[in-house]
């Protein structure tokens, strides 16, 4: 994040970050106080609004709960009900980046263009890139079109900002009909951050129709999105081959204007900081502009990232169905219900969307992967089937698609139709260690094969060496060719990845037992158990059979399995 922006996302992480402070509070609602800040730090964004919101009746000028209330309020979008908190702490004199950004929203959202300029003439403002690209809608909607372009040039000197001013002027520039000099600007800022993300390349798509370049849009639609262009994508690029002249509805007047401030500054921040930052300002954009799309499925998004399934939910199910973004939602809402475990919803909203969009390959790849997690792995090589059958030909970033589609086989039984995927999703991404590693240790696992498998399983710890899954599949690898004393580094390493697998551990007892080390393989195997125990059991590790080796070791195990014994002794009988 470069220096001016990085002052926009961290004025609010300032703010932020009294989450995890410890002041001494004297309230008279202590119960609601701790309940809130509990809440709070659980990303229970609905409890803590409740909770400090009733803790501010006994303390209503605690400045630590009038802060807390106010960046619950605007996490849930609740604009309305945060915009009088933001007051108070103004009135009491505050500093509050969430408050100033509050209060600015508000003022755009009833056009008062002069109460804006104030705000950011008397340090009021949110941050530099905010304030900047703020007073130029604010000056255009007061009709100054000349002093708004102005004020869209001084962002972009600012070090690090000019991709927002030059990008921002352009939208402004369009907004007024100037198509020529908007176009003029996307030209010559070509395949900047934001004009690069969907958002800037339909306003350019939009700009360029206006001018009759409909050959030159669909040409950026292909640039940008190749064969795998989505409904939204499609239904743009049908109406530019049939010659419609697409109208500018990016954005129509100054406050849609502000809503893209707060949806630019929401999107450089996401992945940079707390989702919360971003979430804040992806509410404010959804505040001035409730059809915003854009800044819905970024809420969407970060509320799942931050394990808020259900607010979640209820975000994706905002886009309405004839909106050409729906499939996408729907695909959004699928995913955030099978985290929150309601898997038959999820189920049911892929099926519905199969019979509804079934021409679009990733709502089969989604059912594919919610039936491979349900173990209904017959469903799943039916999905990926027609997830497949969808392409022409075999594109690179299909190889997913074949690798999920062979570990359904693989668990269905399927060995040669397994085997046939996994190598054909390597010919298409050589190399890909997800696929050496699972065809690897799948091969070793039926001991077939097995300098071949270990050769992709070296290949793999050389691409992810930090992957305890992979480690592991190379020290077990080793071990199923008698090469125990090699094994052990790379199965210690694997457990130092991943201290607490039931897998690992296991797999560490077996090579520890296989050279003799007997006391630390049976508390391997302890270790193994207890995690099973705890509910991080595998279907790879039996507990009765580890419960057997601590009985009687792992020599008499393999024999009462028929298995071939180990090829050196361990000093353990």
């Amino acid at each position: 994040m470069t220096g001016k922006l990085k002052m926009a996302g961290l004025a609010v992480a300032a703010t932020l970050a009294m989450t995890g402070a410890e002041p001494l509070y004297a309230g008279a609602d202590t119960g609601a106080y701790l309940a809130a800040r509990q809440a709070a730090a659980a990303r229970d964004f609905p409890s803590a609004a409740e909770y400090f919101t009733r803790a501010l009746v006994s303390d209503p000028s605690n400045p630590e709960i009038l802060e807390q209330a106010l960046l619950s309020q605007l996490a849930l979008g609740n604009m309305d009900r945060a915009v009088p908190i933001a007051r108070k702490i103004e009135a009491d004199g505050l500093t509050s980046q969430l408050a100033s950004l509050a209060l600015l929203a508000h003022e755009a959202s009833i056009g008062d263009a002069a109460a804006v300029i104030s705000r950011i003439d008397e340090d009021r403002g949110v941050g530099p890139l905010v304030d900047g690209l703020a007073r130029g809608w604010a000056l255009l909607g007061g009709g100054d079109v000349e002093a708004a372009l102005k004020a869209f040039d001084a962002v972009a000197q600012e070090d690090g900002l000019a991709g927002f001013g030059t990008y921002h002027k352009a939208l402004a520039l369009a907004s007024v009909g100037d198509f020529e000099g908007a176009e003029a600007i996307f030209a010559q800022s070509d395949g900047g951050a934001l004009q690069s993300t969907r958002r800037g390349i339909t306003a350019r798509v939009q700009v360029l129709s206006q001018l009759g370049r409909n050959d030159d849009a669909l040409a950026l639609i292909d640039r940008a999105t190749g064969s795998e262009a989505d409904p939204e994508m499609k239904v743009l690029r049908a109406k530019l081959a049939a010659g419609e002249a697409l109208p500018f509805t990016h954005l129509q007047s100054a406050r849609d204007g502000m809503a893209e401030v707060f949806h630019s500054v929401a999107m450089a921040i996401s992945g940079q900081a707390e989702p919360e930052y971003a979430l804040v300002y992806a509410g404010a954009a959804q505040y001035l502009r409730p059809d915003h799309t854009g800044a819905l499925l970024m809420s969407a998004a970060l509320l799942e990232e931050m394990g808020r399934h259900e607010l979640a939910v209820e975000a994706y199910r905002e886009v309405p169905r004839d909106h050409p973004a729906f499939a996408s939602a729907e695909l959004g809402r699928a995913e955030a219900l099978r985290h929150a475990g309601r898997t038959d919803a999820a189920a049911e909203v892929l099926a519905q969307l199969g019979r509804t969009n079934g021409d679009l390959p990733s709502v089969h790849v989604a059912r594919g992967d919610l039936m491979r997690q349900l173990e209904r792995f017959d469903e799943a090589v039916a999905a990926y089937d027609a997830a497949l059958a969808l392409y022409d030909d075999m594109r690179k970033d299909n190889w997913f698609i074949l690798y999920a589609r062979a570990i359904a086989h693989e668990r269905l039984d399927q060995w040669p139709e397994a085997e046939a995927d996994f190598r054909k999703a390597l010919e298409l991404n050589p190399g890909q260690p997800q696929v050496l590693n699972y065809l690897g240790y799948s091969l070793v696992q039926r001991r077939i094969k097995l300098d071949e498998a270990l050769s992709m399983i070296e290949r793999a710890v050389a691409a992810q060496p930090e992957s305890g899954y992979i480690v592991d599949s190379l020290g077990w690898a080793l071990y199923r060719l008698d090469r125990y004393e090699e094994a052990v580094p790379h199965m210690e390493r694997a457990v130092e990845l991943m201290p607490v697998d039931p897998v690992v551990n296991d797999h560490l007892g077996d090579v520890l037992w296989a050279v003799g080390r007997i006391r630390e393989a049976e508390f391997q195997w302890r270790r193994a158990l207890s995690f099973i125990e705890q509910g991080d059991a595998s279907e790879e590790v039996d507990a009765d059979r580890v419960r057997r080796k601590l009985a009687v070791g792992l020599d008499k195990v393999l024999a009462e399995e028929g298995a071939a014994p180990l090829k050196v002794a361990n000093g353990g009988n």
